[in-house]
């Protein structure tokens, strides 16, 4: 008998509402859900996907345990008593920075991996943390930890009420955006066109997003910094700038920065006249509301720190931070508005081969096979991995994918026996996604607009068959040395946060007692009493009765299964400001002293040679949905494009066998040659190289393409971040 189900779609980050058609327990039908007040029936064909994705046969249902060289199944406890003991073991003899823990995308999309993912870390101690946000976006997360003390404080465009939106390293017609959610992306951006507003995009291809577009400007990869620098400079040269509202430290020496970048001294290393810069800048300027986002394109360079904090700073200048139409601050449901954290900084350790600072509680994941290769102490001995697969998405994944063959002992929590799990000894599978609950604990920050969706599981769980959550709470009660009741974990949480929350003025629950409150959570073991009490001390909570017609879980799942508009962003600066000094610092130290690197460059020839960068597609989100028939073909195809006079040059022809050669190694692609790519680039997407040994992903081997970063450069970083550099790298190509 068929029946509906309704959830968020847990494959990006624009947050789409799904409407489910299941028979029996499998998914047979997908639509958007038009009772959504965010996404309003908005579906992209990843989402389209998701029944295909859920009842995948290459999904694992049980754990796998090596076994030689094969991996064979094996119950649920025999898996824990093997991490057990093979970690104990490691930890017992080479210390707790023995082991070293990696945490992947697709849990950033979960409400169980940013819950339960920080518990593992906190009870393994040690210091080596890596992620995907050092292949991704830490620059922003530094940026903004510097400019507004907390990391976590992203803005975000106003899309919905911008006139002038100017975006830089950012497709989000094939991303559906990042660190801004926004569903039907594309259609926001016809809005702004159709009142009458402007899109402007900087890119070194023509992208869908580009094309779209009211202005695309190529600019030669990895000079934004430049460009930004100079649209800084004209700001002030011309007294275009308007800060009266913000309270600052550090604009003059902003101002002093910015006169060593002219539009002039600018122009030839990024590839745009001094004319088209100012005008840039102008335009920025007389918008009676604007916005600049910069992406991915913006992180991923050798400067991604700079970037990131030159978008805002000139969010700042134009008087467009924290203002409606401009870049905004999400106000999410289920973090209070009285938390506080201490001013950020960086540099806490660094790392043990390159000394390396950490950012956000993480090293490099650029570093992560320096730290697995040399001996010494401290050396890696066993890893962890959640939900990633960095032998794809990882600098120089060739060399890392190498490392993870001489641990001694590695445990995954993932879905799939794949280019990185091959190596595990333990592998540990999440449910599927119809038999998981969800909630976007990470991305409800970023939206373009307040909002909160809670989706039960549409399918149960069979009977022995741990949740997504249970599996991460056990690894962390074994990392602590502890075996037990996975729900315990839960009960520490819940006191500890609870005796924090009536001891804090400004709190609801000021001056009550913690057991009257544990009292009236949700009584479903898991993260549903987490959920529900960080609800009721959110902004717009019950606060355990204090406000009757306040949020709950329990009002969110029967009152609004659809999700629930929480209105349009709203000026929030003073709630989530709390640098040392209580103003923006629009200038820290360290990056006016990175600027003199950025300076050096302006001096440095300017070279002829090709450079690679990067490329998203539609139906693709890095390495994870390859094993979808309907997602790979058509435009999701691992080609090199390169510009036409450089194919020509070259001898190279569409469909040819290429070979691309970098400092870091070598690979064969076929070329598309094209015009959307400006002369002297190449590009290539990442998240595939599917045709390794060992895995169990037919689909995905059956479309392998080539691993880009095979030939990315795992020495090459963003200094003040550690963030990977995959934008810009010099290569050769030649044709075979």
């Amino acid at each position: 008998m068929s029946r509906t189900a309704y959830r968020t779609c847990p494959l990006c980050e624009a947050l789409c509402g799904l409407e489910l058609t299941l028979d029996d327990d499998r998914v047979t039908r997908v639509r958007g859900d038009a009772a959504d007040p965010f996404s309003r029936g908005f579906i992209c064909p990843k989402g389209a996907s998701l029944g295909r994705l859920d009842g995948d046969p290459d999904r694992l249902a049980e754990p796998l345990v090596r076994a030689g060289d094969q991996h064979e199944p094996a119950g649920w406890d025999t898996a824990f008593a093997t991490v057990a003991e093979r970690l104990h073991a490691i930890v017992d003899r080479y210390g707790k920075d023995a082991v070293a823990i990696y945490i992947g995308n697709p849990t950033a999309h979960s409400i169980a991996g940013p819950l339960y993912g920080a518990a593992v870390i906190k009870a393994l101690g040690t210091r080596n943390i890596y992620s995907a946000s050092t292949a991704d976006q830490m620059p922003k997360h530094v940026s903004s930890g510097y400019l507004f003390g907390d990391p976590l404080v992203i803005p975000v465009p106003d899309l919905d009420r911008t006139d002038h939106l100017l975006m830089l390293g950012a497709n989000p017609l094939e991303s559906n955006g990042s660190l801004a959610s926004a569903p039907d992306f594309p259609g926001r951006l016809k809005a702004i066109r159709k009142r009458g507003g402007r899109v402007v995009v900087i890119d070194p291809r023509r992208t869908r997003t580009a094309a779209l577009a009211d202005h695309h400007v190529f600019i030669r990869p990895g000079t934004d910094a430049y460009l930004l620098f100079a649209l800084v400079h004209t700001l002030f040269a011309e007294d275009l700038t308007t800060t009266g509202e913000y309270e600052l430290n550090g604009l003059d020496d902003l101002r002093a920065l910015a006169l060593h970048f002219p539009p002039e001294r600018v122009a030839e290393i990024t590839g745009i006249d001094a004319g088209t810069i100012r005008g840039l800048a102008r335009d920025l300027a007389a918008a009676e509301r604007a916005a600049v986002y910069g992406r991915i394109g913006t992180c991923t360079q050798a400067f991604g720190t700079l970037n990131s904090w030159l978008v805002d700073v000139l969010n700042v200048l134009t008087g467009n931070l924290d203002r409606p139409g401009g870049a905004m601050f999400a106000r999410p449901a289920h973090l209070p508005a009285y938390r506080r954290r201490r001013p950020f900084v960086t540099g806490r350790w660094r790392s043990r081969v390159r000394d390396l600072p950490e950012a956000n509680g993480e090293l490099p994941v650029a570093t992560l096979a320096d730290e697995i290769e040399t001996p010494g102490d401290g050396q890696i001995r066993a890893l962890i991995t959640i939900g990633g697969n960095p032998v794809l998405s990882a600098p120089n994944g060739t060399r890392l994918d190498r490392a993870l063959a001489g641990l001694e002992f590695m445990v995954s929590v993932d879905p799939y026996l794949n280019e990185t799990t091959r190596h595990a000894d333990v592998i540990l599978p999440p449910p599927r996604p119809a038999q998981t609950p969800h909630y976007d604990v990470a991305l409800l920050g970023f939206t373009v607009r307040n909002y909160v969706r809670y989706s039960d599981p549409a399918v149960p769980l069979p009977d022995g068959r741990p949740a997504e959550w249970e599996i991460l709470a056990r690894l962390a009660m074994i990392a602590s040395g502890q075996d037990g009741d996975p729900a315990a974990l839960d009960e520490l949480v819940i006191g500890a946060t609870l005796a924090k929350a009536v001891a804090t003025s400004g709190s609801p629950v000021h001056g009550r007692e913690p057991a009257e409150l544990r009292k009236m959570l949700d009584d479903r073991a898991g993260p549903e009493a987490r959920l529900d009490m960080m609800l009721r001390l959110g902004p717009y909570g019950d606060g355990f009765g204090a406000d009757p017609d306040g949020l709950t879980l329990a009002r969110l799942r029967a009152e609004h299964p659809h999700g629930l508009d929480l209105g349009p962003l709203e000026p929030r600066l003073h709630e989530v400001l709390c640098t040392a000094s209580g103003r923006i610092e629009l200038c820290p130290p360290a990056f006016a002293a990175d600027a003199d690197r950025l300076r050096a460059g302006l001096d440095a020839p300017t070279g002829d040679g090709l450079v690679l960068i990067g490329r998203r597609h539609l139906r693709s989100n890095n390495s994870w949905l390859h094993n979808v028939p309907e997602l790979v073909g058509g435009s999701n195809t691992c080609t090199l494009q390169l510009n036409p006079a450089d194919a020509d040059r070259l001898g190279v022809g569409p469909g040819d066998t290429v070979r691309v050669v970098s400092r870091a190694g070598a690979l064969e692609a076929v070329a598309e040659p094209t015009d959307t790519v400006m002369a002297g680039v190449v590009s290539m997407p990442h998240g595939w190289g599917h045709d390794l040994p060992g895995t169990r992903t037919q689909v995905a081997r059956e479309h392998a393409g080539g691993n880009v970063n095979a030939i990315t450069d795992e020495t090459e970083i963003d200094p003040l971040s550690g963030n990977a550099v995959f934008n810009g790298v010099p290569v050769t190509v030649e044709a075979l």
